[in-house]
């Protein structure tokens, strides 16, 4: 689904450059030019921000937030099998090497997961602001006015509304199926609590 979709985006995104050259009077770029464009790196990279920002933020933040009722939240007690110490298993043949091994490695392991989604969130951060400032400096270059470096563009009113207009979406999203699923049932997914289940339980 994803690479379909991204397929969809690549190519209804070049004919919209293409409509959009013919209109201002100039010659519609290759596909390569439009892949390898500002315009094309930020519409990309703003979206991918917004989803590691969200998943990140979920992630950390069902750490210690719970909702009761919810199927996205831990149970309230402490008995979550999520808050179990590793280090009670380093004995264990069948758990992964990071809880066999202890130390530092044990210290990244068990925090892997926001890391991953920290580095990705970043990585997606820098590529929009890069092809922002490309396609920002593009316009500028055609209106006469003076270009900017990719960091002024970090301090341009056009990429925070780039940024926020995503985010406010992605963290809507969450919360309303963080709520949801207090009341609401699909039956047979994850992410409801059986249909049968009474409205405040919580969690698994």
């Amino acid at each position: 689904m994803f690479f379909l979709c991204f397929l969809g985006m690549v190519f209804a995104g070049w004919r919209v450059a293409g409509h959009d050259a013919l209109l201002h009077g100039q010659t519609a770029e290759t596909l390569w030019a439009f892949l390898s464009s500002g315009d094309f790196a930020e519409a990309t990279f703003e979206n991918w921000e917004s989803e590691f920002l969200q998943m990140g933020s979920y992630v950390v933040l069902t750490t210690f937030l719970f909702q009761k009722g919810s199927s996205e939240s831990k149970p309230l007690n402490n008995d979550a099998p999520q808050n179990a110490d590793p280090r009670e298993h380093a004995d264990d043949s069948r758990a992964p090497w990071p809880v066999r091994r202890g130390g530092i490695v044990l210290i990244c392991y068990e925090n892997s997961l926001v890391i991953l989604f920290g580095v990705l969130f970043f990585a997606s951060v820098v590529g929009h602001v890069v092809g922002g400032a490309a396609a920002y400096n593009e316009d500028q270059t055609d209106h006469g006015a003076a270009v900017i470096t990719a960091w002024q563009y970090l301090g341009t009113s056009q990429f925070w509304f780039e940024s926020m207009q995503n985010w406010q979406s992605e963290f809507l999203v969450i919360s309303v199926m963080v709520i949801a699923t207090v009341w609401l049932r699909q039956r047979g997914s994850s992410q409801s609590k059986p249909v049968a289940a009474p409205h405040t339980e919580t969690g698994d």
